[in-house]
Order: C-alpha cells, then structure tokens, then sequence
C-alpha cells in the first residue's frame, strides 16, 4: 500500500509548483487585492466543515497523554510482580523504558512525515501502539489499543495536510483539501498564503547540521530550548510518580490520580479560553512563573512535619498548582507554537529534534526522580526544578516572539537573521 503511494508521490514530486499549477508571479501581484475583496465577504472559516477532522487529531494527544501517565498506577504492583520493590532506580527505568522507545520513534518522524504525509504517519504510528499494548499484561496498557484503532481507521477519512501536499507540488489536490476543511472562498486564501511561505524555489532536503547551524539555527534552538525547560521544570516527574509520592503522605494514589487529573482538564480549559486572547507568550511567561511559584509552596511544605496538616494540605496544594500551570501554558502552548514558527521547509524535521530533546530529557526525568528524592531530599530538588521554571521565563521574555495574529510569513521573515531577511 505504502509502496504504491510512494509511486505517486515521486510523480508529483519534481514538478514545480511557479511552472506546472500556478502562477506565483500572478498571486503575488495579485494578492493584496485578492486578500482585501475576501476580508469584505467572509469572516471566518466555517467550523462544520474542520470539526470532524479535528475530532479524530485530538485522539493524538489522548494517546500521548495517557501513554505518559499509565505506569503511575500501577507502578508499584509492577515492582512487587518483577521483584524490584523499593529500588528507586530501577523503578525509574521501568517508566523511561517507554520514553527510550519514544526517542527512537521521534528521530524518524519527521523524515516518515515528510516521505509518506501527515495522514499515513498517523496511522502508521497506532501500528506499534497495538503491538505494545498485546505485550502488556495489564488491563490499563490493553485499554490504549482502542483509541490506537480508531486513529488508525478514522484517519483514512480525513485530509492529508494541505501545506504537504503543496510542498510536493500537488497544488490541485491541496486546494481540493482545503476546501473540504474551510470552503471555497477561504482556500483561496489559504493558497495565496501558502504561495508566499512555500515558494518551491528551495531544494527539497536539509541536512541536520544546516538546520542547526545554517539560517534556520536560531529558530529551531528557541524550539528545542522550549521543550528542554518543559522538562527540567520537573513536570512528568508529578505525572510519572504522583501516586507514589501522594501514597507516601498518606493520600490514597486515586484520590491523587483524580486529583492531578482534574487539576490538569481545568487549567487545559483555562488555555483553551485564554489562547487567542492573551498570546502564547503570555501564557508560556505565567505558566511558568506560576510553576516557580508552586515550587516555592512545595520547598515550604518540605521543611514542615510531614504528619502535621500544614505540611499536607501545602504540599498536596503545591503540587495541584503546578499541574494546574503547567497545563495552563508550559503544557499545550510548544506543541501549538513551534509548527507556526518553523518554515515549511523544515517543520517535519525541526519537530522531530525538537521532540527527541523532549525525550532524552523526559527519560532522564523519570529515570532518576525518585532517586534524587531520596539522595538530596524534597527541599533541594523542588527548588532546583523552580529554578528552571525561572530561567524559562528569563528565556521567552527574551526570545520568544508572540505569533497570535500573524500569517505564516510574517512569522518567518520576523524570525530569520537579519543577514536573511
């Protein structure tokens, strides 16, 4: 099957999208008054049409999301059964072996994306998310295997991305899906859009050591800097071992599950509200000074008798908070923000980079959490995981440009070194 769209790929591949579809001189020339006549007659996109579409993308990051948290339950039934029990190091490992396996996986993502499409690689991604749920013997890893079907059934009914296709050169079929997910008047829109961002003039590959050090080093560094102080804030290390770390002050690990999980839907609602309105760098700037704050509750707590009710209802309200900030902007606002600040030519990859730092960083974490909890106490590692959050907002405050209300070209030539732009 793969074999067979390849084919078809490489026929549309070496045709040059100025010379065969359309005409870029023209749309330049043209767009401006294009642009001002559709800003007279319509407003914004019809949602009908993209809610399908969008419905089965958000079984993506269920996925994502309940992979990352599944072993904190059953984390220590796990020991017990393996004959580990109490071994801090070899607990970690047990919830950084999926996150290895994520680092593999993230190292071929973006050549996968870029040589099958965005639709084929969705599906093709639930084929070891089947396999690996067989494996387990637990209901709780047997349970992903039906959102991992769905994806992969439900994806062959949506769209294959249109700014893909149009990279390919399949300028007719991008409009065609266009029209499916925003209607007519605005796919023309969106083609003169990406007529401006994708102008087929530039080679189709990029070595690793252009992306990095070339004209586009600035920009993937400000990406993968982002998910690194994602993770060095500490937050999967409340995900991974929230049950363990709430069993150990006497709350029962679901009243601790419900708890961080509520705490997150309510600040992921939170953000839903406030992205258009506030800005990703705003929200990426509170979130986490926010986390910085709870940290400082935690740090507090720590220093309280633990059996006192001070010292509880701090810490588990420190916790809470961080989770709360965290899905407030530090959590949704890297995966939203780097696809409209990486180029075209370089998105699949420069997320795939970006996501591998994600992921050494993320198997580190769990790796070694309840280690240095033990080694160097609550008071020493919360503070240091504080610390990050502020050189995170040192970091956007300096380097992260705000994108609400920006086209995808505006974005790019803001970003570019002067030298380029």
């Amino acid at each position: 099957m793969f074999g067979k769209f390849d084919r078809s790929s490489s026929m549309h591949k070496r045709v040059m999208v100025p010379r065969d579809y359309i005409n870029i001189n023209d749309i330049e020339d043209n767009a401006d008054s294009l642009q001002r006549s559709l800003e007279q007659d319509i407003t914004s996109p019809p949602w009908k049409l993209s809610l399908p579409h969008v419905l089965v993308a958000t079984i993506v990051p269920f996925l994502f999301g309940y992979h990352l948290g599944v072993v904190n339950e059953p984390l220590e039934t796990i020991s017990v059964d393996l004959g580990f029990h109490g071994n801090t190091m070899q607990e970690g490992l047990v919830v950084s072996t999926c996150l290895a396996g994520a680092f593999l996986g993230s190292l071929m993502s973006g050549w996968i994306a870029d040589g099958i499409g965005r639709r084929r690689s969705f599906q093709l991604c639930a084929l070891p998310m089947l396999v690996g749920a067989s494996i387990w013997w637990r209901v709780c890893f047997w349970v992903s295997t039906i959102p991992a079907s769905m994806l992969a059934l439900l994806m062959a009914f949506c769209v294959e991305s249109p700014q893909w296709l149009y990279k390919q050169g399949r300028t007719e079929e991008a409009e065609a899906e266009l029209e499916k997910l925003v209607g007519g008047l605005h796919a023309k829109a969106a083609m003169v859009e990406l007529s401006k961002t994708d102008r087929g003039d530039e080679v189709d590959t990029i070595s690793l050591v252009e992306m990095l050090c070339g004209r586009h080093g600035r920009v993937v560094f400000i990406g993968s800097s982002l998910f690194a102080l994602q993770q060095l804030s500490g937050i999967n290390a409340v995900f991974y071992f929230s049950a363990t770390v709430f069993r150990r002050a006497g709350v029962s690990s679901n009243l601790a599950n419900v708890s961080v999980g509520v705490a997150n839907m309510i600040g992921s609602f939170i953000a839903l509200v406030l992205m258009d309105k506030l800005g990703r760098k705003a929200l990426l700037l509170w979130s986490f000074f926010g986390m910085a704050v709870s940290t400082v509750i935690q740090v507090l707590a720590s220093s309280l008798p633990a059996s006192g009710p001070l010292g509880f209802y701090l810490s588990t309200s420190g916790m809470l908070l961080f989770v709360l900030m965290f899905a407030v902007g530090a959590g949704p606002v890297p995966g939203l923000l780097l696809p409209e600040i990486f180029p075209s030519r370089i998105r699949a990859k420069a997320l795939a980079f970006c996501m591998s730092v994600h992921w050494v960083l993320n198997f580190l974490v769990g790796l070694l959490f309840l280690r240095l909890l033990e080694q160097m106490g609550p008071q020493l590692l919360y503070s240091i995981f504080g610390g990050f959050c502020l050189l995170a907002v040192v970091f956007i405050k300096r380097n992260v440009l705000e994108t609400k209300g920006k086209s995808l070209h505006e974005i790019e030539i803001a970003l570019l070194p002067q030298e380029y732009s």
